[in-house]
């Protein structure tokens, strides 16, 4: 160990000779800082969505409001500015309907595509408590980052119940099925008792269950759950060594919804589970 502090203020004297080389290889250094900073920004994008930050709006119906406006609009031309009807007239306004009916359909049909029905919706829970809990011995920028994707995940997907465990560090958001009067500190206990229970800390593949068949006794559960995912969270895989795979936590969402999450929607989580790999 060094006798000497440590000072990032610090200036040492180098010899003339060594100085284009230590140029060259901070160079190198900073742009492989800089680098990484640029890989983790454009992670940051990627599993970001677009919404407009309007609360119970579900941008997916965006579509269908348009149509029902521009409709609305062809109508009202049609019947209170419009006195004398031509052909060409009535055949663009026919089109025009027809391009308005079909944006209204096209929400629903994209969830038919998906499998899901057309009728479900997020719904709150029949039971539990909202709450939002963290583990306190952590970085702060692990807990900025717990925040954030369990707050992304909650408004961008159909869960009603987000639970991130990495190391052992438990972020839980959401409605559960708490015991109740317990406290943070005793309710961070309680889930972790609940995980073991279970097993998911040794999970090494995802989990879906469309329908809570599998999971409908876990006891965190609120009442009401009908769809369930677990997406494990595995080190980044070192191409220099030769190791097994360490499993750094797991990612649990639940919804009222049954056939709640998509391909494309567990593709979505499954990148923001991967911003935690390696992250201290």
């Amino acid at each position: 160990m060094s006798i000497f502090p440590y000072n990032p203020l610090m200036q040492l004297k180098i010899p003339s000779h060594s100085c284009a080389k230590t140029t060259r290889k901070s160079f190198s250094i900073r742009a492989r800082l800089d680098n990484s900073q640029q890989e983790e920004q454009q992670l940051n994008l990627s599993v970001l969505r677009f919404t407009f930050g309007i609360p119970g709006f579900d941008e997916s119906y965006l579509p269908r409001w348009i149509g029902y406006g521009f409709g609305s609009l062809i109508v009202l031309n049609h019947f209170a500015f419009s006195n004398s009807v031509t052909s060409a007239q009535l055949r663009s306004e026919v089109l025009g309907l027809s391009l308005a009916a079909f944006s209204v359909t096209l929400p629903y049909l994209g969830k038919f595509l998906k499998g899901a029905s057309p009728v479900s919706q997020k719904s709150l829970p029949e039971s539990g408590e909202q709450i939002f809990v963290m583990s306190q011995n952590i970085s702060d920028a692990l807990k900025e980052n717990l925040a954030w994707a369990t707050y992304v995940l909650l408004r961008n997907t159909n869960s009603i119940s987000v639970l991130i465990s990495i190391r052992g560090e438990l972020c839980v958001r959401g409605y559960w099925q708490t015991p109740d009067g317990a406290s943070k500190t005793q309710l961070l206990e309680w889930f972790e008792r609940q995980i073991e229970n279970i097993g998911l800390s040794d999970l090494k593949d995802s989990l879906y269950f469309p329908q809570s068949a599998d999971a409908g006794q876990w006891e965190m559960l609120p009442k009401g759950t009908c769809s369930v995912f677990v997406q494990p969270v595995i080190q980044a895989p070192n191409p220099s060594a030769i190791e097994v795979e360490k499993i750094e936590g797991f990612v649990l969402l639940a919804s009222s919804m049954t056939y709640a999450y998509s391909h494309k929607d567990r593709a979505w989580i499954k990148a923001v589970s991967n911003k935690f790999r390696d992250l201290r």
